[in-house]
């Protein structure tokens, strides 16, 4: 078997957001990389790139021809190991690889914050639980990136050869750091802001889990007390007219600027004092990670994800998703204590070293060169068969 590996996801914009360093691992090491998703993003270190139409929803007829191609794709190729990423890209790539893998293909797969978790909707249990359980049996390795998720996998026994919990994706914090009181000025002054403003930042779709309302209202209750507070909302999505119009209604909509989709998230969180997240349900949002990276004290609503990264008090605050009173004065609080800031910034940014794509992919190394070393005695033992 060649040395080839698959990434699967359900768009490809996954794997430029989040996984191009451990693409060049592989072609380091010599592998052939090839890539399986929606969309034709050109990807760097891929050799061979299939836009397939896998879909989000599972009940979208789409995917019985992505899982056709896919299974196309497996045979034709004969991967030494498969990395499936996303719900449906997880789903479909192991439904593809059964042939495969009784073949001896290696099928990992990474659960990106199990859909059914502590609080998730009974639909989701239904639906996304059992078939997690089932393909369980159709992994060799189960990567979670939260300890809620490991901790569910190994308490449901489900049914991969091995589960192991990874760090997220990585942060690279070359890139994502603090900088000095006079660089952030500067970087205030380009972007139009002053240097007394109070500035919260949030990037995230305008989608129901992110939840965006929740700030919004919590601005509203600390307009007199911090006059000067500024909101930054990157990104776009179905219910951002509505949120502007939430704004409008609370009188708050000078206090906000709705700055659509961006590429420069790095330096709206280095010209930023607190990170803000309202999101219901995550896995182990990469956000929160490049703000605490940055050195940001955190304020966001309580989920494994965001449970998982702060610890109350210490370099953040935790606060149910329906209650911004108290989000509110948690803001208010962090405004008025710049020490307070800076030792949550200081925990963060401390904290985030074992997060950053280089210890991230000391751990992924770890699991795929199991693989690699069963290839190394497979073809040792075939050359040691042949002389006997």
């Amino acid at each position: 078997m060649d040395k080839k590996v698959l990434f699967c996801a359900t768009v490809d914009y996954h794997f430029k957001a989040f996984h191009l360093p451990y693409l060049q691992w592989f072609k380091e090491q010599g592998w052939e990389v090839h890539v399986a998703a929606s969309g034709k993003i050109e990807l760097p270190y891929v050799d061979l790139k299939y836009d397939i139409p896998i879909q989000r929803s599972p009940f979208n007829r789409d995917n019985l021809s992505a899982y056709k191609d896919l299974k196309k794709i497996i045979e034709k190729n004969q991967y030494k190991i498969i990395h499936s990423h996303t719900p449906m890209g997880g789903v479909l790539a192991r439904l593809a690889a059964k042939k495969a893998r009784k073949n001896g293909t290696k099928v990992i797969y990474t659960a990106h914050g199990f859909h059914f978790c502590k609080g998730a909707p009974l639909v989701n249990w239904l639906i996304y639980y059992p078939i997690e359980k089932v393909l369980s049996k159709s992994t060799d390795t189960l990567i979670t990136i939260n300890q809620e998720d490991y901790e569910l996998a190994k308490n449901h026994r489900f049914k991969a050869e091995t589960i192991h919990h990874v760090h997220g994706v990585g942060v690279n914090t070359d890139r994502f750091q603090p900088v000095i009181v006079q660089q952030k000025s500067q970087l205030r002054k380009q972007y139009g802001y002053k240097d007394d403003e109070f500035l919260l930042f949030y990037a995230a779709e305008f989608n129901k889990n992110k939840n965006q309302q929740l700030i919004i209202r919590s601005l509203e209750l600390m307009k007199d007390q911090v006059p000067n507070a500024k909101l930054l909302l990157a990104g776009e999505g179905q219910l951002l007219r509505e949120c502007r119009e939430l704004a409008v209604q609370l009188g708050v909509d000078k206090m906000i600027d709705f700055l659509g989709y961006r590429t420069d998230i790095e330096t709206l969180l280095k010209i930023s004092d607190v990170a803000v997240a309202s999101s219901i349900r995550e896995g182990l949002p990469v956000n929160i990670m490049e703000a605490m990276a940055c050195g940001l004290p955190i304020v966001a609503s309580v989920n494994r994800g965001h449970s998982e990264l702060i610890k109350e008090g210490i370099n953040g605050y935790l606060i149910a998703p329906d209650n911004y009173q108290k989000f509110s004065f948690r803001l208010i609080s962090l405004y008025h204590s710049n020490s307070l800031c800076q030792q949550m910034g200081l925990a963060n940014q401390e904290k985030m070293k074992r997060y950053s794509y280089s210890k991230v992919l000391l751990e992924l190394m770890g699991i795929y060169s199991r693989y690699m070393v069963e290839e190394i005695n497979e073809t040792n033992s075939k050359h040691n068969r042949a002389y006997l």
